[in-house]
């Protein structure tokens, strides 16, 4: 998408929309490409080479914002472990869009004032 000032894309959109760091977009893309699967801390800092404290911060952040869903699983040995997969995609879409219509409207009467 082209604004006069500046060239971005839907993943800064929707990265900004959200407040989301880059990391937490990676895991989030992640995500969103298992659809299907449950995906543990260990599994994702691995395969996107991101240090461990950073994708569980980023998950427990993205937890609490009902991004991801977080679940927890009982280990044979003691002890649990959790996982993590992707909230429904069609809510998500919803509060990007609600958010981004929220600043529409706000820059239209900033710029009415202008």
């Amino acid at each position: 998408m082209e604004f006069a000032c500046k060239n971005f894309n839907i993943e800064e959109v929707i990265r900004c929309s959200l407040k989301l760091t880059k990391s937490d977009y990676k895991i989030l893309k992640l995500l969103m490409e298992n659809p299907n699967k449950k995906l543990d801390t260990n599994y994702i800092a691995s395969k996107l080479n991101i240090d461990l404290s950073t994708v569980q911060r980023s998950l427990k952040k993205m937890s609490e914002k009902k991004i991801v869903k977080r679940s927890q699983i009982n280990l044979d040995k003691g002890g649990y472990s959790f996982i993590y997969c992707i909230c429904d995609k069609e809510e998500m879409r919803y509060s990007v869009k609600k958010i981004i219509y929220n600043w529409i409207d706000k820059f239209n009467l900033e710029i009415e004032r202008w």
